[in-house]
């Protein structure tokens, strides 16, 4: 376990956590209302890329320095922050108080456009930087220069096998009442449409029947250019009979960060278990015509599953943000595709 500390004075500035992965919808913005809390209790991840103010141009970054910070095709403005924030829940954080100044923020919370607004109540050093504005998840970044990490509790939490999670941990339904698809879906698959783009060398891919059609297969048929399927994708991961399959999703363990192995021809494409969980072992009970009536004293206490308002659409900022850091992008077929969305974000499959 870990304790954040204060860089200058020590104080305490959470309870003990655990490191898991950054989530995957950690930079999306999300309709107009507010959203839940990025980060499980007692958890924290930490963002390998800049994170805050201050915000530098493409134009003024250029390529070359891009590319050496991993970004290979041209987006808005990359970070000039700290590498290694560490994200977690605003109810894990202990002993700060909020900075004045720095409250900005677009309409109903602070976006952190000002850079850290809390500070140390111990000493006044700014440590961190909370964001719960409309349209973004709600979390506290910990400055790395500001901070530091101590050994918390000298008992490590279990890590779950896959059979374990397969059994106590069902994930999130794809979609919430009374009818939209849920934003950490539209993120995930934002994210896992890049790579399997990228795994696809721009043929044609055939895809499942069910919710893995639902949510992938709009935007492969957009995508990529028409013809007959030359490759597969199926899913594989704990429970699943092993197929064969040219592409395969699999789930990402939600502790460790870890992917599950695939059949060794397949590429692998990975999934947030919680998103995977549901593709895999969800079976949604539709509507069918019977025989005869209920009787009139008939009670279910299992109501009809909840349907869509609309189609499925991958979240475009994920997904292009994922594949500007995809080295494949700079195959011309990929760039090219890259280039169209980012021209024209609102057509299908967005």
């Amino acid at each position: 376990m870990t304790v954040f500390a204060c860089a200058g004075c020590g104080a305490t500035l959470s309870v003990p956590m655990s490191r898991v992965p950054l989530p995957v919808h950690v930079d999306q913005r999300y309709g107009h209302g507010l959203l839940g809390v990025l980060m499980e209790p007692r958890t924290y991840a930490v963002n390998p890329d800049p994170f805050g103010p201050p915000w530098r141009p493409w134009a003024e970054v250029g390529a070359a320095e891009a590319e050496a910070c991993g970004v290979y095709a041209p987006v808005g403005a990359l970070s000039g922050g700290s590498r290694g924030a560490a994200v977690l829940a605003p109810g894990d954080v202990r002993g700060t108080v909020f900075i004045p100044a720095r409250s900005g923020g677009l309409c109903c919370g602070l976006d952190g456009r000002d850079g850290p607004n809390l500070a140390c109540a111990q000493c006044g050093r700014p440590v961190a930087t909370r964001i719960d504005d409309c349209s973004l998840w709600q979390a506290v970044w910990f400055d790395p220069a500001a901070v530091r990490r101590v050994a918390g509790a000298a008992v490590r939490p279990q890590t779950v096998d896959w059979e374990a999670l397969r059994r106590d941990r069902p994930g999130v339904p794809p979609v919430e009442p009374p009818g939209q698809w849920h934003p950490l879906w539209e993120a995930a698959v934002g994210a896992a449409l890049a790579r399997l783009l990228a795994v696809s060398a721009g043929t044609r891919v055939a895809v499942p029947d069910g919710l893995v059609a639902d949510t992938f297969g709009r935007a492969l048929d957009a995508l990529l250019p028409p013809g007959p399927p030359v490759k597969t994708l199926a899913l594989a991961g704990p429970g699943l009979p092993t197929v064969s399959t040219s592409i395969a999703l699999v789930p990402q363990h939600p502790q460790t960060g870890e992917h599950w192995a695939p059949p060794v021809t397949a590429d692998a494409v990975p999934l947030p278990w919680d998103v995977w969980a549901q593709l895999a072992f969800r079976h949604d009970r539709r509507s069918v015509p019977g025989a005869g009536t209920m009787p009139a004293d008939a009670r279910r206490d299992d109501p009809s599953p909840l349907t869509p308002f609309g189609l499925f659409r991958p979240d475009v900022a994920v997904f292009l943000s994922t594949l500007a850091r995809l080295r494949e992008v700079r195959q011309p077929w990929l760039r090219a595709i890259y280039d169209r969305v980012t021209g024209h974000p609102y057509a299908g499959p967005f």
